[in-house]
């Protein structure tokens, strides 16, 4: 959240309106106060089992932020289609890895448990379909014979904070075409 607020200024063509939470203790939350942009939380426990009833009161503050593009980032809650319908075409994930390998959790394990070579992040648009919308961008890194899940994870950290203001700067421009970083 901090490399997409901090990329957002001189001729970016957006402007951060509001970091969403719903973890009301989120360290980001302060820190995008501390940058000067309002931040809220809305506390899923407190609607238990309903999801409609959370993403509802979602809806309703983001709606009052008036944001054109939502960029999730730490959001670790799978989404109803009602509300990717709401904002369809104007939502965008990071996810660590390179999709469409390893959708879900666990993915630096799952890499590493695969023998696989190379690791990274994938930007994408977000649809219905869990980690699904069409990738906008990816960023790469070599897995290491020693690394563990935390290793690799410290490592992609690196390049989502590259990839993601990148593919942020293009789609607000209207640009959908993939980018990829070695």
């Amino acid at each position: 959240m901090v490399a997409l607020v901090n990329s957002m200024t001189g001729d970016h063509p957006a402007r951060p309106v509001l970091v969403l939470s719903n973890n009301p203790g989120a360290g980001g939350l302060d820190k995008a106060r501390d940058l000067g942009v309002a931040a809220d939380a809305i506390d899923h426990r407190a609607f238990g089992r309903d999801r409609t009833a959370f993403e509802a009161a979602m809806h309703a503050r983001l709606f009052e932020a008036r944001p054109d593009i939502l960029c999730l980032a730490g959001f670790m809650r799978v989404l109803t289609p009602w509300f990717v319908e709401q904002w369809q075409g104007r939502m965008l994930n990071i996810h660590p890895s390179l999709l469409p390998a390893y959708k879900g959790l666990d993915t630096h394990a799952r890499a590493i448990a695969a023998g696989d070579r190379e690791a990274g992040c994938s930007v994408h648009e977000v649809t219905a379909d869990l980690d699904g919308g069409p990738v906008l961008g990816q960023a790469r890194v070599p897995v290491r014979p020693d690394d563990t899940p935390e290793t690799l994870a410290a490592r992609v950290l690196v390049m989502e904070h590259r990839l993601y203001p990148l593919v942020l700067r293009r789609f607000a421009a209207g640009k959908r075409t993939r980018i990829d970083l070695p």
